[in-house]
């Protein structure tokens, strides 16, 4: 710990941010993951038997195997079926309520993605803007110097600056990475949701 503390206190404010950071940023992962898998992002087999079943004939049975499903699929679904059984809905405003309904849940999905976009950019900003004032301090120290000045010190005082950047990036790096990877998952349950719908607006169950 208290090497750590040293750790710290050699880069300065800015390394004191970027480690807030880092914590911010791995609680936000573990927070993403949990709730994609509680939206159901990896959970495609009950949306498409219920669907195979709406499309065979089954609507019942398709609209009881959704019916105690949560996930992102299961209510846009849902929903897609029962706006066409319901004598209320025309097909294009079946359509539209169904698009409404997927937009939701998609947003949903997305949540908390622009934080991790931001950590991503602003980290590496951060540590540099560290190691600038860490330069200029190693700088005025040198010109207060003169000729007295020791290269050794100057060469400390350049590398404890250059600490801010390397902290950025390896907070930014993991940051992006996650970022990249949910959103390739929302990507995916996007192409499922219009799939979905689709399907079962263009068969003839209802």
């Amino acid at each position: 710990m208290a090497a750590l503390m040293a750790f710290l206190e050699r880069g300065g404010p800015a390394l004191w941010v970027i480690a807030g950071l880092s914590v911010f940023t791995l609680a936000l992962i573990l927070w993403k993951f949990w709730d994609l898998a509680r939206l159901g992002a990896w959970s495609r087999a009950p949306s498409e038997q219920a669907v195979a079943e709406w499309q065979s004939g089954a609507a019942r049975e398709a609209l009881a195997r959704l019916a105690v499903r949560k996930g992102l699929r299961a209510r846009v679904s849902r929903r897609a079926m029962q706006t066409r059984l319901a004598p209320e809905y025309a097909e294009a405003a079946a359509r539209e309520e169904t698009s409404r309904v997927g937009k939701r849940a998609l947003m949903e999905a997305r949540r908390g993605l622009r934080a991790l976009e931001l950590i991503a950019t602003i980290a590496p900003l951060i540590g540099l803007l560290g190691t600038v004032l860490g330069m200029i301090e190693a700088f005025q120290a040198l010109q207060a110097a003169g000729n007295r000045a020791d290269p050794a010190a100057l060469a400390g005082g350049i590398w404890q600056a250059l600490l801010t950047t390397a902290a950025g990036m390896a907070v930014a790096i993991p940051a992006a990475m996650a970022l990249s990877w949910f959103e390739s998952i929302c990507d995916r349950v996007q192409v499922d949701l219009e799939d979905l719908a689709t399907r079962i607006f263009t068969s003839g169950a209802a």
